[in-house]
Formats: structure tokens, C-alpha cells, sequence
């Protein structure tokens, strides 16, 4: 039996990753008021990987237009049913860019995709998500901005989908990222719809109740002001139509706990991991970490209180960019 995840699975994508749909909706309602930080800028440009104009938030360093220098970049993944907005205007990551001053700070959007190019599409779309992330938004910057554009000053990292999404393009491409990193990541989504295809089981939607309705409805009519990307706003826009694996091959090909086997040792990027120890998803981050250990691969692993929630990602932010940004540091050179 061929399985295929399309738009009719999404209640279930969201009850399993966050939780609840209540929970994801009050983060995405609490991203409406939250500021510009200093240093950000909103670039709109079109994305041939998925057909359409995208947008991404940037910060820079204080000094990046009164100086020539180049800079290393940390790419920041959104989350399921969040956007390019959260981690610059809501999660504190822009702080800790300024904070350090010297590193760039990418947030592009990738919608519902989980970061993957998608085996099928349908209603005329193109949703190549991987590309989008790797060969167009990474080109557009390096293109466009005074970046370090090779190995050693680039890092990648996300959460939740993001975390997933991070670990499964930077171990699919380590020739293009020092340093991956993940918090909360939904590591093993791949290889549990790979299971599901292979023992041929058709993962059933849960149907939201009226008030899960009400509050969905309200938090799209408030973000997808703040997204402001036309046909790409609202969650069921912003939901790729088509599969994305058809057969657990395909699957596989994305499943951190199988491609990290795939990179000589010597070529695997420097990786991060955490997650609070309420969230469920921790197994995930144990078992990769476990993994890592068996296979004498370094890796750096924190784990502290807190849930799958916005105030904990506020808290990890700041640990994860300063090891990564310490990472590409060293990498380029300007360590002792």
C-alpha cells in the first residue's frame, strides 16, 4: 500500500508535534505584537524551487553599512504552523545576533513543508522546500549580502519542524554547513512516516472541536497580517498540497538517525541538540544523542526544563547561537 501525506493529515501533524492545536495557535496569536529588533530587514524575492515570491527576515551587525567586512551566517528554521516572523520578532533571536554583533542571521520561511522537496504536488504548486532553502534562499544571500559564503561560515538550526528540517538538509548537504543544530526538533518525523509506509497504515486526522476551530480562525486572521505574503498567509495557503513521500525509500532519504551514516565521519558538521525535559519530543533528542555516543561522533547536548513553548525556545536560543557562532569562530580562524 502506497501511504501519501497530504493537507488531510495536518490536524494530526499538529497533535503529535505540538501538542495540541490550542498551543501552536497561542504561539502564532503571541508572534502579532511583537517588534522589530534593531538590525532587521524584510526581503521579498521569487523562489523558482517553489513558483512563487517568498519573504525572509535578516538581521545584520551593528556595523555591517558603515564597514566592508564579511560575515558568518546562522539560518534559523521556523516551526509547524509558525513563519518567517517567530524567532527575529518573537523568540529573542535577534538580541543574541546583536549580542554578538559579528554573525548574520537568516530566517527564511518554509510554510507547512517540513523543509523537504515533495514527492508529488498538486494544484498547480511547486513545493520543492529543500531547494528552496538550500539553493535559493542560501543563493539569494550570498548574492545579495557581504556573507562568508562557504562552509566554514555558515551553520543552519531550527525548531521543531525546523529542528528536523535543519538536521535533515545540513546532513543531506555537510558540504555546505560547519555547524547543524536543533531544539525540540521533531527528529524522527521521517522515519516514522517511513514506517508508516512500509507497514502500510493510513494515518487518520483528528477533527478539531468548535472552540479548536474558533481559535485556528483567530489565529489566522491575526498572522496572516503579520506574514503579509499573498497566497502564502493563511495555514491552509501556507499547507503544501500533495505528498510528501510516497515510499518509505523517500522517506529515508530524509531520516537523520539513517543519512548521518551516509557522511565520512571527518565531514560531519559540528552538531547541537537540546530540548526541555517536559516536552516529549526529548526522546528524539536522546536517542540522537545515544547515536552520536555509539559512534564516537562529537556533539554538543543540553537539556533543561521547560515544554515544547515559546518560553523555553527564548532560553535555548541564546545557548545554541552562541555555540554555533563559536563553532564557525573557530572554524574561520579568529580563535586562538
Amino acid at each position: 500500500m502506497k501511504l501519501s501525506l497530504t493537507n488531510t493529515v495536518v490536524p494530526l501533524l499538529i497533535a503529535i508535534f505540538f501538542a495540541s492545536n490550542v498551543i501552536a495557535q497561542e504561539e502564532n496569536i503571541e508572534q502579532a505584537a511583537a517588534p522589530r529588533p534593531p538590525g532587521m530587514e524584510t526581503v521579498e524575492f521569487y523562489s523558482s524551487a517553489v513558483d512563487r515570491m517568498m519573504k525572509f527576515d535578516i538581521i545584520f551587525p551593528s556595523n555591517y553599512w558603515t564597514t566592508e567586512n564579511r560575515y558568518p551566517v546562522l539560518y534559523l528554521l521556523h516551526g509547524y504552523m509558525q513563519n518567517y516572523t517567530v524567532w527575529g520578532r518573537n523568540l529573542a533571536a535577534g538580541f543574541y545576533a546583536r549580542n554578538l554583533d559579528d554573525l548574520m542571521l537568516v530566517l527564511p520561511d518554509g510554510g507547512n513543508s517540513w523543509y523537504v522537496n515533495y514527492a508529488r504536488s498538486e494544484g498547480g504548486q511547486s513545493n520543492n522546500w529543500e531547494d528552496h532553502i538550500i539553493r535559493d534562499v542560501i543563493g539569494y544571500v550570498d548574492e545579495n549580502f557581504r556573507t562568508i559564503s562557504r562552509k566554514e561560515g555558515r551553520a543552519i538550526s531550527g525548531l521543531s519542524m525546523g529542528g528536523f528540517g535543519a538536521f535533515a538538509l545540513g546532513l543531506r548537504h555537510p558540504e555546505m554547513f560547519i555547524s547543524i543544530g536543533s531544539t525540540s526538533g521533531a527528529l524522527s518525523f521521517a522515519r516514522n512516516v517511513g514506517a508508516s509506509i512500509a507497514a502500510g497504515r493510513e494515518p487518520q486526522a483528528r477533527e478539531r472541536t468548535p472552540q479548536e476551530e474558533a481559535r485556528f480562525a483567530q489565529a489566522d486572521s491575526y498572522i496572516s497580517k503579520v506574514i503579509d505574503i499573498p497566497g502564502f498567509s493563511t495555514q491552509i495557503e501556507r499547507s503544501p498540497q500533495g505528498s510528501l513521500f510516497e515510499t518509505e525509500n523517500q522517506a529515508n532519504s530524509y531520516d537523520p538517525f539513517q543519512i548521518i551514516y551516509n557522511i565520512p565521519k571527518a565531514q560531519v558538521p559540528h552538531i547541537y541538540i537540546d530540548s526541555g525535559t517536559e516536552d516529549g519530543l526529548i526522546t528524539d533528542a536522546r536517542e540522537f544523542a545515544q547515536l552520536l555516543m555509539i559512534n564516537n561522533i562529537p556533539f554538543d547536548y543540553m537539556q533543561s526544563r521547560g515544554g515544547h513553548t515559546s518560553e523555553y525556545w527564548r532560553r535555548s536560543i541564546g545557548h545554541m547561537m552562541t555555540i554555533q557562532h563559536e563553532v564557525m569562530q573557530r572554524a574561520l580562524g579568529n580563535r586562538p
